[in-house]
């Protein structure tokens, strides 16, 4: 038997002109004149987002490790390669059953419904999806080896430590405060298998509405670190698999920033992308389901 692997993430525009498309697709409305402006702005600043290939070499990569029994692609969510595609595509190739691993360990069915639904309409071979999968140990071990890894070079400076993840409006919390739960979770889990003795959580990236999100927003916590005499603060993503435009944009550049306006040196772990012990714990999660 041969099983078919689908990563899953939301994915990217394809280019400058494919940006209020992109955008779109993913707010399930048309974007404002405004929006598309700055969202164009910040991929060219970043020099567009490279989540696709990174997926892609993902997908190469845990083919690799799993062996020829299994038949690994990625697929995206509102941009190409889609999901659908790829999915009909393992079981035209032979994948007599179907594995789904959405790129973000915590799971929210308000979020991620739309890659089951996915997979489901496009697969005509039985599937299984991971879900909450933040736990994996193999997991937590690579984000926390990838966080000493940054702190003992840092070690000199004493860095405050900033566990991040997304933010979301409050409606959404308020309708599902297990996903939050499993974000925190995540963040605790990581800290204790590093060795952390101080660190904090925050959230990054809130959106562009006027609604409320969730706080304490990670810039929001630059100015009373350096009253408190921190020179450096390393940020460290507990939600983020690849480096995209959340990462590169909104944290390496606007956080990064104010952290320089607060008197602080930023520093941010490596995404974990093809690092060689997290590509290890997606093969540990596949091979479970």
């Amino acid at each position: 038997m041969t099983t078919g692997v689908i990563l899953m993430t939301y994915g990217a525009p394809a280019g400058d002109e494919d940006v209020a498309a992109y955008l779109g697709r993913v707010r399930g409305r048309e974007p404002t004149p405004d929006l598309v402006l700055e969202m164009r702005r910040r991929y060219r600043l970043i020099g567009g987002s490279p989540l696709v290939e990174i997926t892609r070499a993902q997908a190469e990569a845990l083919a690799r490790v799993l062996g020829t029994d299994f038949d690994v692609r990625a697929g995206m969510r509102f941009s190409d390669p889609s999901i659908e595609a790829e999915v009909r595509a393992l079981v035209a190739d032979g994948a007599d059953r179907i594995v789904g691993v959405p790129m973000s360990p915590q799971w929210s069915d308000r979020l991620m419904a739309g890659y089951e639904r996915a997979v489901a309409g496009s697969s005509a071979v039985p599937f299984r999806l991971a879900r909450s999968w933040w736990c994996a140990p193999s997991f937590v071990g690579a984000i926390a080896e990838a966080t000493r890894e940054s702190f003992s070079e840092l070690a000199a400076s004493s860095p405050a430590i900033v566990l991040t993840a997304h933010s979301l409006p409050r409606r959404v919390f308020e309708a599902e405060p297990g996903y939050v739960e499993e974000l925190k979770q995540t963040a605790r889990a990581v800290a204790e298998k590093a060795g952390l003795v101080r660190w904090s959580f925050a959230y990054q990236s809130a959106g562009h509405t006027a609604e409320e999100w969730l706080r304490p927003d990670l810039v929001e916590l630059f100015p009373s670190l350096a009253a408190d005499g921190v020179t450096d603060v390393l940020v460290v993503p507990v939600q983020f698999l690849a480096d995209h435009l959340e990462v590169l944009y909104d944290l390496d550049i606007a956080a990064a920033a104010q952290a320089r306006e607060a008197g602080l040196r930023y520093h941010r772990i490596p995404m974990p992308n093809t690092r060689p012990d997290f590509i290890e714990a997606l093969a540990t999660i596949v091979r479970a389901l």
